[in-house]
């Protein structure tokens, strides 16, 4: 697979808003319920430039995935620390895209002077938690009960890295 890793732009909103669509119909990466459109998609990319960077993978002129590094806390003591997101579209889950992407996001994270990334996951989610757990994340606990989706309860998983 001829993957490039970059940067995100303005350009690539439309298919970061799809593939993030489609985690949240899916029920496997994150608590939010409902998708989300354009407005939404505009408004976070907006909140992070910087130090909170969003990076995609394509294939040629193809998105097939996206990462972000994301405010922990507005609390200046956590400023070293960043969560993140990983997303890729369906067809490409399992090989070996969110490893690049997440390798790639270690290092701007790095860069920007973080020192520990976490991420919130659902115990349920082998595929996500076998990938952190290649790449050194370890787990922290469950937060039983932590959120409810589609009227169930559901168990959410911290995991971190020391950079």
């Amino acid at each position: 697979m001829n993957l490039s890793i970059r940067k995100a732009n303005e350009e690539d909103l439309e298919t970061i808003l799809s593939i993030y669509n489609q985690g949240i119909a899916d029920r496997i990466a994150t608590l939010e319920s409902e998708e989300k459109d354009y407005t939404y998609i505009r408004k976070w990319f907006d909140e992070h430039q910087g130090r909170y960077a969003v990076l995609v993978a394509s294939l040629g002129d193809h998105v097939i995935g996206w990462a972000s590094l994301n405010r922990y806390s507005n609390r200046s003591s956590y400023d070293g620390v960043a969560d993140l997101s990983i997303y890729i579209e369906r067809s490409f889950r399992g090989k070996g895209v969110g490893k690049v992407l997440l390798k790639n996001l270690e290092e701007v994270a790095r860069s920007q002077r973080f020192y520990k990334i976490l991420l919130f996951t659902f115990p349920f989610n082998g595929l996500g938690q076998g990938l952190y757990k290649k790449c050194g994340y370890r787990e922290v606990g469950v937060f039983h009960n932590q959120g409810i989706l589609d009227g169930n309860f559901v168990d959410v998983m911290a995991m971190e890295k020391i950079l």
